[in-house]
């Protein structure tokens, strides 16, 4: 059989449809949950408030999106939590960080399907949203703070913030490498990379899961031609 020949602008998945489904709707929700938050936190962005029509509305919604917002990047937990956790190779990528930052990753670093970048935003973020949950729910003056002494609500309160600035500042950092890493974005929002791409990022994850599968499906496609 003779070896078979990939174009490097062979289109492969990255995310499938459910993921990139609880992606998007946990970026909706935080918007909505997030604005709404700064507004509650800083009176001089009240104004944010109008975006849901009035701050008592703006009040009953933040707690609701909060939660759909948990429960989609539950399910991003739940199909990504295996590529997150650090490795040997993690450490080299750390050690030149300076050559990541100038854009030579590829040159540096052997990553699975994330860099170790990616996994401790991974891990950051779901700290804060899991804190955020408990800490939410007993400040739920509707519902539950009514069955917690008020030091414990100060505290939650306190927690609530810190944790808030932790959630916004990592995904403001997402977004960023989302446009710094030319083809990242597409990703998500269509599902696929390119060969090219997979093997200048992470060309562990290419050669050990996507090349395998990516060979299966041509020498399939050959016979069936």
């Amino acid at each position: 059989m003779s070896k078979i020949k990939i174009d490097n602008d062979h289109k492969i998945i990255r995310h499938k449809l459910p993921a990139r489904f609880s992606h998007w709707l946990l970026v909706l929700c935080f918007m909505v949950t997030g604005l709404s938050g700064i507004a509650f936190f800083f009176p001089d962005f009240a104004w944010l408030t109008e975006i849901l029509g009035t701050p008592k509305l703006a009040r009953a919604v933040h707690p609701f999106t909060g939660i759909i917002m948990f429960l989609a990047f539950c399910n991003l937990v739940r199909i990504y939590w295996r590529h997150n956790f650090p490795e040997k190779n993690d450490w080299v990528w750390l050690r030149n960080i300076h050559e990541v930052l100038k854009g030579n990753e590829h040159a540096v670093s052997d990553n699975g399907k994330y860099n170790l970048g990616q996994k401790l935003l991974f891990w950051t973020l779901s700290f804060a949203m899991i804190t955020l949950l408990i800490t939410g729910i007993i400040m739920w003056r509707q519902y539950f703070a009514a069955n917690f002494p008020i030091p414990v609500i100060r505290i939650a309160i306190l927690l609530h913030s810190a944790c808030a600035f932790m959630l916004f500042t990592g995904i403001m950092v997402h977004i960023y490498m989302a446009f710094w890493v030319k083809g990242s974005i597409r990703g998500m929002v269509e599902g696929w990379v390119t060969v090219r791409w997979a093997k200048k990022h992470h060309p562990r994850w290419f050669r050990e899961e996507v090349l395998p599968e990516l060979e299966k499906e041509l020498v399939e496609k050959q016979k069936s031609n």
